[in-house]
């Protein structure tokens, strides 16, 4: 499918009546309608492949996080890092297999061709009698839970266009097309130019145009450019870190006690596509065969994330930025891989913004009359939009953004709330102490890197922010 889905698939995960991404993009054969066809999906012809599955599942996990792994393996250390990853792919995968076991037996126990994220928390609390009267709840704060990581996703993509964008401007005149490495492997910043919050602003009437888009599908052929120049830049990004990794290679194999709540912040923000495993499932055409999609897509996803972690850091050493792009040196070549990596990003912010728009609107919009709907329509998309780009502008800094998106939301629904929703789904059957207490230890692993990353990453906004004031009030002294 020529479809760009990158964690999008939430959109079918909150009522079936509200149109998802993937029926946007990639929609249905014509046939019985779609609760029947799920009924029917199990060997029939509709639904995706396997292969569509897999690419589906890459696109959903692959993005600005990966990008940023090079500064989390920094944070580990070059040993501890990437054998952090690998545990945390593996606690992950975990987590999307407990949520597929759970939602499989809930749906059967309640009838229902197929469940959401948050309808599978609800029906599981429903199995606890002193938890049943607050069932909704749990569907409640898994939704609100995706509306903040999607909105977090929107902050960074703010962020990350603005930076490079910034970069590329400002060495504008320097840009040569010979891609030397100078000493600081960095690109050199000759030209300096407004601040990168002023570019925020730049893009926002951009952005707002791009999201009053009526309907998806219509970017489903600038989605698809989008998504093979993405490819492109980073098999470039890999080419130049593999040819350039200094030697001797003298980097502390464990980094600080201090940075490794941020590395956990940028890792789970990075591993954070659970809430497209149930939507992808449901539309498969023979969805016994997910699992093994599951485990090739999420091996894959580990090994690029492990490796480019690796050899960024490796290549980049303690000069590595907030992502590995603003490393790249100041050649036309390495330019257009930063500028192309924005259109990527760019498109891609409308498809992250659907879910909380798809969420949030239209409860607003069927309280007004009909003449005045897409009016405000239009205008909460703006203010929606303006929101997230004001959250951008308060914490400009991509690698805490990321960070802090990480550790606020995405711990919550890749590590905390699955293992809590297998205990409360087979609670009635006899789960063994040694399957809750495994339960019982990835939650708490969730809920302390939840803690210790957003204290952390917060801590280090706030003094980022008063040595920028303090440099400020300085140079205005000088003058």
């Amino acid at each position: 499918h020529p479809c760009k889905i990158l964690s999008i698939f939430q959109g079918s995960l909150f009522s079936d009546q509200n149109p998802s991404e993937m029926d946007a993009l990639c929609p249905s054969p014509p046939g019985p309608s779609r609760p029947q066809r799920n009924y029917e999906r199990i060997g029939g012809r509709t639904g995706t492949s396997f292969c569509q599955t897999l690419i589906h599942l890459l696109k959903g996990n692959i993005g600005t996080g990966l990008l940023g792994l090079p500064l989390a393996v920094k944070n580990a250390g070059l040993v501890l890092g990437p054998v952090s990853l690998l545990c945390m792919g593996i606690v992950a995968v975990h987590c999307m297999r407990l949520l597929v076991k759970c939602s499989h037996h809930l749906s059967a126990k309640v009838n229902r061709p197929s469940l959401s994220y948050g309808e599978a928390m609800q029906y599981g609390m429903e199995n606890v009698s002193w938890l049943r009267r607050h069932s909704h709840w749990g569907k409640r704060t898994v939704d609100l839970f995706l509306i903040i990581t999607q909105l977090g996703f929107c902050c960074v993509y703010f962020v990350f266009l603005s930076d490079n964008v910034k970069q590329v401007v400002e060495a504008a005149n320097a840009t040569t097309f010979s891609c030397q490495i100078n000493n600081t492997n960095q690109t050199q910043i000759l030209v300096p130019s407004f601040d990168s919050r002023l570019y925020m602003l730049c893009f926002l009437p951009a952005v707002i145009l791009l999201v009053f888009t009526p309907n998806l599908k219509y970017l489903a052929p600038l989605s698809l450019v989008a998504n093979l120049v993405m490819t492109a830049s980073l098999i470039l990004i890999y080419f130049y870190s593999l040819t350039n990794i200094p030697h001797p290679i003298n980097l502390p194999k464990v980094g600080r006690a201090k940075d490794y709540p941020l590395f956990f912040g940028t890792a789970i923000f990075a591993f954070e596509g659970i809430g497209v495993v149930l939507p992808l499932e449901n539309k498969m055409q023979r969805p016994q065969k997910f699992t093994l999609v599951l485990y090739v897509g999420m091996g894959i996803v580990t090994f690029l994330y492990i490796s480019l972690g690796t050899i960024g850091y490796m290549c980049f050493g303690e000069h590595i930025g907030g992502s590995i792009t603003l490393n790249l040196p100041n050649c036309w070549t390495y330019q257009a891989v930063k500028l192309l990596y924005c259109f990527g990003i760019f498109i891609t912010f409308a498809l992250q913004f659907y879910v909380p728009a798809e969420i949030l609107i239209p409860p607003v919009v069927a309280r007004v009359s009909e003449r005045w709907e897409i009016a405000v329509d239009l205008l909460l998309r703006t203010v929606l939009v303006i929101f997230t780009c004001a959250l951008a502008i308060l914490i400009p800094e991509l690698d805490l953004v990321i960070s802090l998106v990480g550790s606020v939301s995405s711990s919550f629904l890749a590590l905390i709330f699955p293992p809590i929703l297998q205990i409360v789904t087979f609670h009635t059957e006899g789960l063994s102490p040694l399957v809750t207490a495994k339960n019982a230890v990835i939650s708490l692993i969730g809920l302390i890197g939840f803690l210790a990353g957003t204290y952390i990453a917060i801590e280090q906004i706030i003094a980022r922010n008063s040595l920028k004031h303090e440099e400020t009030f300085s140079s205005y002294m000088v003058q």
